[in-house]
């Protein structure tokens, strides 16, 4: 079992079970002083998190809409009279930064209220059918779990507002615990039909993969499958799940696998339910080990992730999964460099339409490494970094977020932690 750096939040450090996703504990190692090029780029914090009633902590990113608006949540601050153990901070919020010819004017949406609402969000939303936003809270909900099971949620962003404007949230359903599943992290994907499809760090036994199928303005949860984290098996699914055009569902598991380093998942429908089958089974420093982050689908059907840990040079790796022959092949395009432990990446890459790949590492803080934000571009004799930028503290630190592209080409995501008051920054960087 590895171990991970405590980060505040309002639910994880409530539950002995979770603390394998609270804290890291490596031996202090000097900075690695990198060789790889710095890419000149234009960053700058677009928002400062006060911890206060805009939020803070925003761990997983953002997404955009076709006008150019950032949505993301924080996962403590904005209802300060909500007490939300163990800070008692407020229980999180959902925030949109509005586009506009002077730039980005921030507001919250939803502020969390814990108890049968939500709290403490760990997954970025989605925008789901009619525009709307879905999301998960790792708490609230259902208070048969410590701080509560965790909800998936809906938001209704307010039409042609300016200021305050209340938003219509609707808890879709509060996890249960016990034989259900609990503690709902990653994004969430939805299928042609509607459905949502997500994962849950603990379920009856290691974590879940669930299905939330409407009918008749309600929904209705069905566990598609229950991880065992044994006999080769993965378990604690933290990224949520992809889907292919043909309806099956890939993903990671954090531990679990036959070296207990993780695993890549299919889930494939069969008859009434479903068949899992495990793609890769992590085992070796070549090849990392924690794959933390979920899966990208590229066009070609071939997938791409990351793992946050080991590699040729300690700072986790970026690999790719082709299909080859009945089975899968994995390859990895990048070994990145770290000053050992677990600061590789933490959230997915994504890819431009000339194949480039973007992603973001979380560092070491005690090692003066404040996380950065890299580039992987193929050339003739391989993959090649670059750093778009190195976060300092001041301006950032501890970037957990996936990436986001505006259409000038503007790369948009948070930090969990740094910036002016130390609750973490929304940034962008302009080509």
């Amino acid at each position: 079992m590895r171990h991970f750096r405590h980060v505040q939040s309002g639910v994880f450090a409530t539950s002995t079970k979770l603390t394998i996703v609270l804290f890291l504990m490596v031996a202090f190692k000097p900075l690695f002083v990198s060789a790889q090029a710095q890419a000149s780029r234009s960053f700058k914090v677009i928002h400062n998190f006060t911890g206060g009633k805009d939020g803070g902590y925003p761990y997983a990113g953002l997404v955009i809409d076709r006008a150019g608006n950032l949505y993301g949540t924080a996962n403590l601050g904005g209802d300060l009279a909500a007490q939300c153990p163990p800070v008692n901070q407020g229980c999180g919020t959902l925030f949109e930064l509005v586009r506009s010819k002077a730039g980005y004017s921030f507001r919250v949406l939803y502020a969390f209220r814990g108890g049968s609402d939500g709290q403490g969000p760990y997954g970025r939303v989605s925008i789901g059918p009619g525009g709307k936003l879905y999301g998960t809270t790792v708490g609230g909900g259902n208070q048969a779990c410590p701080g509560g099971c965790g909800t998936v949620f809906r938001v209704s962003p307010p039409e042609n507002c300016i200021g305050r404007c209340p938003s219509d949230e609707s808890v879709l359903y509060r996890f249960r615990g016990g034989n259900d599943a609990y503690y709902p992290t990653g994004d969430l994907a939805f299928d042609p039909m509607g459905n949502i499809y997500g994962t849950t760090y603990l379920g009856a036994n290691a974590g879940t993969v669930y299905q939330l199928t409407p009918a008749n303005g309600k929904w209705t949860e069905s566990v598609l499958y229950n991880f065992t984290g044994q006999n080769g098996t993965g378990g604690n699914p933290y990224s949520g799940v992809v889907l292919d055009s043909s309806g099956n569902l890939y993903g990671t598991t954090l531990s679990g696998g036959i070296n207990l380093a993780g695993t890549v998942f299919e889930l494939s429908p069969a008859g009434s339910g479903w068949q899992e089958s495990t793609l890769f089974d992590f085992h070796s420093k070549k090849n990392g080990v924690s794959p933390q982050g979920g899966l990208m689908l590229a066009t070609s059907g071939a997938l791409i992730g990351v793992t946050e840990a080991d590699g040729s040079r300690d700072g986790g790796t970026v690999y790719k999964l082709d299909r080859s022959g009945s089975g899968w092949k994995l390859t990895t395009l990048y070994g990145l460099s770290g000053v050992g432990g677990d600061c590789g990446p933490w959230a997915k890459v994504i890819q431009d339409a000339a194949g480039n790949l973007y992603g973001t590492t979380q560092g070491y803080v005690p090692a003066g490494d404040y996380g950065m934000v890299f580039q992987l571009t193929h050339t003739s004799t391989g993959w090649k970094e670059i750093v778009l930028h190195r976060f300092s503290g001041g301006d950032g630190e501890v970037p957990y977020s996936t990436l986001v592209f505006d259409s000038s080409g503007k790369l948009y995501g948070t930090t969990n932690l740094g910036g002016a008051h130390g609750y973490g920054v929304v940034f962008e960087i302009a080509p």
